[in-house]
């Protein structure tokens, strides 16, 4: 178990003490995918559903998620943020996939790959539940970590 910094010496889940690590810039981009009908996407392309500015509320949505990452995911810490960011674009190759990208930095002791993959996978079940009525075979698929920068561990790129 020593491996897992998540399990005390007992075998049991704790949080991971970070007093003693150093504070520095740390960012990291997460990505998600959600595959729409034709419908749906020209209603968000276009602006013409019902229920609104589809993106704009997901984004919204996205921010949000991040900043209380910690009330959701047992382990992690809570982070002042210094930023957020939710960027959206098409992929109209066969299917019609919105591609989510969160990117999510602070100053800190610890990382922020959990607030950006929890910001990109709630734009995602957001987007779904506002267009739910239309259709609810949307798929959300790919949600993984694109890279991440700063801390111990050092970088990473996917």
């Amino acid at each position: 178990m020593s491996n897992f910094t998540h399990f005390n010496e007992e075998g049991r889940a704790r949080m991971v003490d970070i007093s003693d690590k150093s504070v520095t810039k740390r960012s990291a981009t997460a990505q998600a995918k959600l595959v729409v009908p034709e419908n749906i996407y020209l209603g968000i392309t276009e602006g013409t559903l019902k229920k609104g500015d589809v993106l704009g509320v997901a984004q919204v949505a996205g921010i949000m998620a991040a900043k209380n990452t910690h009330q959701i995911i047992p382990m992690c810490h809570p982070l002042s943020l210094s930023g957020v960011d939710v960027t959206f674009r098409w992929e109209t190759d066969g299917d019609y996939t919105l591609v989510i990208e969160a990117t999510v930095k602070t100053t800190g002791k610890t990382g922020v790959e959990m607030e950006a993959l929890t910001a990109a996978s709630a734009v995602a079940l957001t987007v779904y539940d506002m267009c739910k009525a239309l259709d609810k075979g949307m798929i959300i698929k790919e949600t993984k970590l694109l890279e991440k920068s700063g801390g111990k561990s050092g970088d990473y790129k996917a």
